[in-house]
């Protein structure tokens, strides 16, 4: 799945695909294209990238998202598994290191105001009723069911 196949989809259906709505994924991708612009050490060298930067995001919320691995990933996009590696850690960190898309803490979720309803099941165990191992009838059965040898 590209960018370009569900950029245009309903943004109930988009959210389903990608965990994101489109208005984040798309500060996502501008936060992204910002940092690689700023840290850019040669304008105009070097090969440009197989993957566009919103390709390069959605391979990270597959891996995310659907549990993927790299191999799985790295086959869709026709790019290598080390490749694949390499462009989720380096587009994690620096969503990381933009503290846009951080979840609140321990401490802030403590702090707040909600109040939870707590259920309890009695989940005891049982023992079940089951013939014993060991018991005579039972093996002589199975003693007299086999065939004896004849020498």
């Amino acid at each position: 799945m590209r960018y370009a196949d569900i950029k245009d989809c309903k943004p109930a259906i988009f959210k389903r695909l990608t965990g994101v709505s489109p208005a984040i994924f798309e500060a996502m991708v501008s936060v992204i294209k910002d940092y690689k612009i700023q840290h850019r050490k040669h304008s105009r060298k070097g090969r440009p990238s197989k993957l566009s930067i919103p390709d390069q995001l959605l391979i990270l919320l597959m891996y995310y998202r659907e549990y993927r691995t790299f191999l799985h990933i790295s086959k869709s996009y026709s790019i290598s598994e080390m490749h694949c590696w390499r462009m989720v850690t380096t587009t994690e960190s620096i969503l990381l290191q933009s503290k846009l898309f951080h979840l609140p803490g321990k401490k802030a979720l403590h702090n707040a105001e909600n109040t939870f309803e707590v259920i309890v099941v009695d989940v005891s165990e049982h023992p079940i009723e089951r013939p014993k191992k060991n018991s005579g009838g039972v093996i002589l059965e199975k003693r007299n069911d086999t065939p004896k040898k004849v020498r």
